[in-house]
């Protein structure tokens, strides 16, 4: 579904993603670790569009995407849920939902509401008016009623309560029945062990290791290099 191919990606000066190649087939999930400042985000957004790379390529769904606006790639079926919600505070749950409504696939408004039942109350709500955790389940409910093939999910468990982040991982879950593709960046790494399928680590622009998250679990050496664990 995703390529990867050897991508390097520039902001300004700043060399940031150093020839990063990474995989992902349908229905599968990613999870991508490393510490702060590495380059995951900035994969994120060259996957998107928002940062294109200088060199190497990215493919989607056998459509080379690497230097293709964010809006096409956004149409072709690649959905964001970005760090920090990125909610707008003055437009309602509803409103949210209607504006990246897409099409008659699998996730509408009932849908939605059915995986994230916090929101079916607030739906006339603001959205700067929701605490965290509702922030962060309307920002994934934006991003699913596009009906995405593959969800980028930066840093989703950021500053949400545990009881938010248990809701949060069963959203993953019932995303993976029905066989959405997700591309998770966590800095969780309890939490993105228990739903990811393949690992990736990054450091200083680079993959630097893939694995299971059984074998990531039980490799100690690996996680204090490069998680600080």
């Amino acid at each position: 579904m995703l390529s990867v191919r050897d991508i390097h990606t520039y902001y300004g000066d700043s060399y940031v993603l150093q020839g990063v190649t990474l995989e992902l087939v349908p229905g599968q999930v990613v999870a991508l670790l490393g510490r702060n400042g590495v380059g995951k985000t900035t994969l994120a957004r060259s996957i998107l569009g928002l940062t294109p790379p200088k060199r190497g390529t990215i493919v989607f769904k056998d459509v080379d995407i690497t230097r293709m606006p964010a809006h096409k790639i956004a149409q072709m079926g690649i959905g964001l849920v970005p760090q920090g919600r990125q909610v707008f505070g003055s437009l309602t749950v509803k409103e949210h939902l209607q504006v990246t409504a897409r099409g008659r696939g699998r996730w509408n408004f009932d849908r939605v509401t059915e995986l994230f039942p916090n929101l079916r109350s607030r739906m006339r709500s603001l959205a700067g008016k929701l605490s965290g955790g509702e922030q962060q389940m309307l920002a994934a409910g934006r991003a699913l009623v596009a009906n995405p093939a593959l969800l980028v999910m930066d840093e989703p468990t950021e500053g949400l309560a545990p009881m938010m982040v248990r809701e949060l991982g069963r959203g993953i879950e019932s995303l993976k029945q029905v066989g959405t593709s997700i591309l998770l960046i966590e800095q969780q790494l309890a939490f993105a062990l228990r739903y990811a399928d393949v690992v990736f680590i990054m450091s200083k622009g680079r993959i630097v290791h893939r694995c299971t998250p059984a074998e990531l679990a039980a490799d100690a050496q690996t996680k204090a290099r490069y998680l600080g664990i």
